[in-house]
């Protein structure tokens, strides 16, 4: 073999090596963030152990097991996919979690149905008496999720309709805002 072949094996099999350890590095996430096997109740005070997205948080109750909680109501873009224009959303509705909940108990309020099928609680956090997925929403950063209703529903889609006047957040930047629009109509033709 010449030198270009065998620097060309060398690139593919370090390339398929860096894959490999990616791919097992993700599951192992993955798994702990499904395997948090806490357990919660309506009322719980809990604390912030990392923040998973900008729509669902990994925390627990003093001295116990971690849980997953899907914060009810809201949908937040994917803030891992990179050069994608709705990114900094994502990443800062990521940084506003870890802003509002940064050494600061929330409140636990379940949703009627408590788990999704991914074994994460669905519940609505409250840090300091204020709604932290509603806190999102009024700052643009992420969108009210219609598909399944819960109780907050209405007050959610007025506070999305302030920002979206406003042009806060997400809604300042005409193509985020023309893909938030569009989600929510197949969000809206899901929930009909």
């Amino acid at each position: 073999m010449d030198r270009r072949n065998v620097l060309f094996w060398i690139i593919i099999v370090c390339l398929c090596s860096a894959s490999l350890l990616y791919g097992i590095k993700a599951e192992q996430l993955r798994r702990t963030v499904q395997s948090a096997s806490g357990k919660i109740e309506s009322g719980d005070l809990i604390r912030l152990i990392r923040v998973v997205d900008g729509d669902s948080v990994l925390a627990a109750r003093e001295g116990q097991t971690p849980v997953t909680i899907r914060l009810v109501g809201i949908k937040s873009f994917d803030a891992k996919v990179e050069k994608d224009v709705v990114t900094p959303f994502a990443q800062a509705a990521i940084e506003a979690i870890q802003r509002s909940m940064a050494d600061r108990p929330a409140r636990v309020l379940l949703h009627t149905t408590p788990k999704d099928k991914h074994g994460r609680y669905l519940a609505t956090l409250f840090v300091e008496d204020e709604d932290l997925a509603l806190q999102l929403v009024r700052q643009g950063l992420v969108l009210v999720y219609t598909v399944y209703p819960f109780p907050a529903l209405q007050n959610y889609l007025q506070e999305q309709e302030r920002a979206r006047a406003g042009r806060r957040g997400l809604w300042s930047n005409s193509t985020v805002a023309e893909r938030a629009l569009a989600l929510m109509r197949e969000w809206r033709s899901q929930s009909n």
